[in-house]
């Protein structure tokens, strides 16, 4: 699966998710694009930059954070899998050369958001607020069976005071054989209608519009890894809610969070 700007017509964000089986290697040229090497499941070597990292990986995204590494812009990453792996590589058309490093999974902050059947875990690996890149920003999100998330639906499509411009991709996979849903729509001005039936590997694009629900079925939990990038000047994520739906959030303060959150224990 390749997403590419080009592909979803726009400018600057992607994604690419390989499986390699034992011992197949995966040679990732960057061109413009800041890239991660992202296990979803298994572990890597990537060696770049004369530099070689050990990327231990994790079972699976349901089971724990993963560490990663950073390759920059105008490189070649060579990478290989002893065992077999899944391989996500988020990646954000960029400006600035910056170095090529690894970054362990206790870096990654964990956040638990919203309360009741919107609770939802968010894994802050390579957010502004923890993560140096000029552009890419990255974050993945587990949700329970049965539980909302990305809710209240939002928009990050126009600058404004408390928005901010960028172009987002979801990538799911979902426990066992289930499903989930999501929906994103627009505005009068930039009308967009999509209602969307997701299993593990599925892609949805958000060139614009409001998203949210992600709607995760009773019995099967879901996960998806969110990738942004943007044309402002400052990297950052600046969302506002549909008025419609934004009352929701202030319901949380008299519910308690979800007691299957968080996953890793």
């Amino acid at each position: 699966m390749a997403v590419t700007p080009a592909s979803a017509g726009w400018t600057y964000s992607g994604l690419t998710v390989v499986t390699l089986a034992p011992g197949e290697s995966h040679t990732l040229a960057t061109g413009s694009s800041e890239t991660l090497v992202f296990p979803l499941s298994g572990g890597c070597v990537v060696t770049t930059e004369a530099t070689t990292f050990e990327v231990a990986g994790r079972s699976s995204v349901f089971e724990a954070p993963t560490d990663f590494v950073y390759v920059p812009r105008d490189a070649t990453a060579e990478v290989v899998s002893e065992a077999g792996a899944k391989l996500a590589f988020p990646s954000a058309v960029c400006e600035r050369r910056l170095p090529a490093r690894y970054v362990p999974a206790a870096d990654t902050q964990v956040e638990l958001r919203g309360a009741g059947t919107c609770s939802r875990q968010v894994n802050n690996f390579a957010t502004p607020a923890v993560f140096e890149a000029d552009r890419l920003i990255a974050c993945e999100v587990l949700t329970p069976g049965g539980n909302w998330s990305s809710y209240p639906p939002h928009k990050h499509d126009e600058v404004r005071d408390g928005e901010c411009e960028l172009e987002e991709i979801y990538y799911f996979e979902v426990a066992g054989d289930g499903m989930a849903y999501q929906r994103v729509y627009g505005t009068p001005e930039r009308p967009i209608d999509i209602l969307e039936e997701v299993r593990t590997g599925d892609v949805v694009l958000i060139p614009h519009g409001w998203h949210g629900p992600s709607m995760a079925t009773p019995g099967y939990d879901l996960y998806y890894l969110n990738v942004m990038a943007g044309p402002g000047a400052t990297r950052e994520w600046l969302i506002s809610d549909d008025p419609d739906h934004g009352w929701i959030r202030e319901t949380w303060e008299h519910e308690p969070v979800d007691p299957r959150l968080p996953f890793y224990r």
